[in-house]
């Protein structure tokens, strides 16, 4: 059984998950991508849920089975959390029909990333955490400023 007081601090580590992923999210909103504000801070607060819980649902599950049938892997959690987000990001790709492209690539990638920090958040790598969403913020906004340094040659020519 988790405690009342552990229960507060795991929200409150969700709850900065969920502050870092909008981070990115709010960037993504601002382009009209598929997965913006709201799904980026799903994503990456559900992350931080799943690792965080991971301890007592061990715990739980070895105090209620007694079988040496059963081992307890904290990694698998982690490993369905990659595996579920990314089979959602794989939903947001689309291969245009007429053209050679792919689109929504980095919107499936950018919801990986934001698990990320979630599950930084959940292991109180706050640092990390903080750090991956600049990054990721910086990312793609280097993305943006080379499209607008070509827009604007263009126009001078």
């Amino acid at each position: 059984m988790v405690g009342y007081e552990n229960q507060l601090w795991i929200l409150l580590d969700v709850l900065i998950a969920a502050v870092l992923s909008s981070l990115i999210g709010l960037e993504r909103e601002k382009l009209s991508k598929p997965a913006g504000l709201r799904t980026n801070m799903i994503v990456g607060s559900i992350s931080c849920f799943f690792v965080s819980i991971s301890p007592n649902l061990s715990n739980f599950i070895q105090s209620s089975i007694e079988s040496d049938l059963i081992r307890v892997d904290p990694i698998r959690i982690l490993q369905a959390i990659i595996v579920g987000i990314s089979f959602i990001g794989a939903g947001t790709i689309l291969k245009s029909k007429e053209e050679n492209t792919v689109q929504n690539l980095t919107t499936a990638s950018i919801l990986l990333y934001s698990t990320g920090i979630g599950i930084a958040v959940a292991l109180k790598a706050y640092i990390i955490a903080l750090g991956l969403a600049l990054i990721g913020l910086l990312i793609n906004s280097l993305h943006h400023w080379q499209r607008l340094k070509a827009l604007f040659s263009k126009r001078k020519k």
